[in-house]
């Protein structure tokens, strides 16, 4: 039997020689040495490896037209250098439709091309006022089964591609149109600015026409009325586009080549009411007058339509309402409904283009209505169409009087607009209206210049009020435009 202090100091002797052996081993000088350089040569070469594996990746970012950029830009709003237009053309059309081009492309400013399916002949002069044009590649090899259309549909539909293969720099949108779109910019702009530009979107609008629309598809951004594509899904578009428009050869248009391909990345369209593709025949003037309330970004189709304001040709139809945009972009065609109880009047105002005065009370819900002045596209039917209409009183005595634009000012250290509109009749003169409405000759509206910040908070028309001034003339009357009250609402006196 040993003792307990026997014990313990065996114990502690094992304990010490067992520490000495497994915690604290005997390690040579030159061991030591050699595993410090093993491990300093290790990290060499693995920061030689990152350093020429980044410069790699930097120099494949910068020259590749397939790199994300969308990644890395920075997060300031977008702007018109962000987009870049692909608009189609042929040499074909382009002499009687470049004038609409002129009509919003700024040289220096905005950016894009015209593609062509072949050099203009070396005698005609490319006028500087246009974009550049690009000559579209051959197409002869894919395949073209739509016994209706055309073959250009796929040379068209490849613009998108194409455009994004030519690698511009700091691209946010692709903007897509005809040459006979004509673009407010300054609204395009406004719209895009409200969506994340690093995440997948093809926004644009449907044909106003619901023949169309069947035939073609409700999921479709119609090319005429222009579309926008994110650099994001552009750059996946790219990738299978081809052989993706190989599988859609039955299909009539270039749109409908983009919306199936789109569709097979399973991105929807994201519908904005100032695309206009302007599929009608006829009189656009009930469309004009009683525009959504949204902004307007796109009109197409207007050599099908007839000129906006009367005894005047189409361009200089669009001049007078590009003038007006010019002077407060977001208002443009913008609607406000007010009424003057003591003369039982209502009127509506489509700003920069038309002020209908009505010498009876008319609900608001019939005012937002547009008149159907015009037929379908197809088959210039009375109906149907994508918003409700409503048909005019035949009674001339009844029914509102229609006033044009006739000039726009500012006023106020260009804080305000005032714009006149001329009274356009013509029937008037052969009856016999005695009611105190048929004596207005003219009406200005005065109106704040509108914020483009309005466009990202919830819409809402604006409000107006007549203003009866003390130098008034009777056959004048004064409209103000302003923001509705909280709680204001747009009920007949």
């Amino acid at each position: 039997m040993y003792s307990s202090s026997s014990f313990q100091n065996v114990h502690q002797h094992s304990l010490n020689k067992a520490s000495k052996s497994v915690i604290f081993p005997t390690v040579k000088l030159n061991d030591l040495l050699s595993l410090f350089l093993k491990t300093g040569l290790a990290l060499c070469f693995f920061f030689l490896f990152l350093f020429f594996y980044l410069s790699l990746s930097y120099h494949n970012y910068h020259h590749s037209p397939l790199h994300y950029s969308f990644i890395f830009q920075n997060s300031k709003p977008t702007n018109i250098s962000h987009i870049v237009f692909g608009i189609g053309g042929s040499t074909k059309t382009w002499k009687n439709r470049y004038h609409y081009t002129e009509f919003w492309w700024r040289p220096n400013v905005t950016r894009g091309f015209i593609w062509l399916e072949e050099d203009i002949p070396t005698n005609e002069i490319w006028p500087e006022t246009l974009p550049s044009y690009k000559v579209s590649g051959n197409t002869s090899s894919f395949k073209y089964t739509c016994d209706y259309g055309s073959r250009s549909a796929i040379r068209l539909a490849r613009i998108l591609k194409e455009t994004f293969e030519l690698g511009l720099e700091n691209v946010r949108w692709f903007v897509m149109g005809d040459d006979d779109t004509v673009f407010f910019t300054e609204n395009l702009v406004t719209v895009l600015e409200k969506y994340d530009h690093n995440e997948m979107y093809y926004i644009g609008g449907n044909s106003e026409s619901v023949e169309q629309n069947v035939i073609h598809s409700y999921g479709l951004a119609y090319g005429g009325g222009g579309f926008a594509v994110s650099y994001p899904l552009a750059a996946a578009l790219v990738k299978i586009f081809d052989g993706c428009i190989e599988r859609y050869a039955s299909l009539y248009g270039s749109d409908q080549r983009v919306h199936a391909c789109v569709n097979e990345i399973g991105v929807p369209i994201t519908k904005e009411l100032g695309f206009h593709q302007i599929d009608i025949r006829g009189y656009p003037y009930g469309l004009l007058a009683a525009h959504p309330v949204a902004a307007l970004v796109s009109l197409h189709h207007l050599d099908y339509v007839e000129p906006m304001f009367p005894n005047t040709t189409r361009l200089v139809s669009l001049k007078k309402l590009v003038s007006a945009y010019k002077m407060d972009p977001g208002r443009t065609l913008q609607q406000s409904i007010c009424y003057d109880p003591r003369r039982n009047w209502s009127i509506s105002v489509s700003w920069g283009y038309s002020v209908q005065l009505y010498p009876s009370i008319q609900t608001s819900s019939e005012l937002q209505t547009p008149f159907q002045t015009f037929k379908t596209w197809r088959t210039w039917s009375s109906e149907p169409f994508t918003f409700n209409t409503r048909t005019g009183n035949f009674d001339p005595c009844n029914r509102p009087l229609w006033f044009f634009l006739d000039r726009v000012d500012n006023v106020g250290e260009k804080e305000r607009t005032r714009s006149a509109y001329k009274r356009y009749d013509v029937l008037l003169k052969y009856f016999n209206c005695s009611a105190p409405a048929f004596e207005v000759q003219y009406v200005n509206v005065t109106a704040s210049h509108f914020m483009p910040e309005r466009w990202k908070k919830a819409p809402r028309r604006q409000c107006c009020d007549i203003i009866k001034g003390v130098d008034e003339a009777s056959n004048v009357i004064q409209v103000e435009i302003r923001d509705c009250h909280h709680f204001e609402s747009l009920t007949p006196p």
